[in-house]
């Protein structure tokens, strides 16, 4: 289970990482002559940003053998990278935000299915699923591991007693 909850939370830390940077260190964001060079420092920092605290969070989550505290700290900042991305689409009508940019940007990609959701929407609504499901079996692990630490220590006391 702990296993499994860390190859999770190594997905959703490479969504909010890797992705991003295959994504927009081209033309369509860093490299995009519609985009002021302020906002491309923006981007770049962004990206970059995301890159280093996902390192960050790999290690924490692949050096902390059976304790939980360490792998739970990465998936905290997975929640902090997805939820700054659900910010910012919350806030669009506050700041005249759009999910695509139509000139010299990445075009739009509805779904096939239903046509409703454009293609960071659908990345970042299904990375978000896999950090639940990686935070409820790092959840349900790490009650495990406490269970049978806290049974390897009560046994031979108790054993001891008689």
């Amino acid at each position: 289970m702990l296993l499994a909850a860390k190859i999770l939370l190594t997905i959703s830390s490479l969504g909010y990482s890797l992705i991003p940077f295959l994504f927009d260190s081209n033309k369509t964001h860093w490299f995009n002559p519609s985009w002021t060079p302020h906002a491309r420092f923006h981007c770049v920092w962004q990206v970059m940003s995301y890159v280093y605290i996902a390192i960050l969070a790999l290690v924490l989550i692949w050096t902390a053998g059976d304790t939980a505290w360490p792998i739970w700290i990465a998936a905290i900042l997975s929640v902090c990278a997805y939820g700054g991305f659900w910010t910012a689409v919350a806030m669009r009508p506050i700041y005249g935000g759009h999910l695509v940019d139509e000139v010299n940007g990445v075009p739009p990609f509805k779904l096939p299915i239903l046509g409703l959701c454009d293609a960071n929407v659908t990345l970042f609504t299904t990375a978000v699923i896999i950090l639940m499901t990686g935070c409820a079996l790092l959840g349900s692990a790490a009650f495990v591991v406490e269970e049978i630490t806290q049974a390897a220590v009560i046994l031979p006391t108790a054993t001891a007693a008689f």
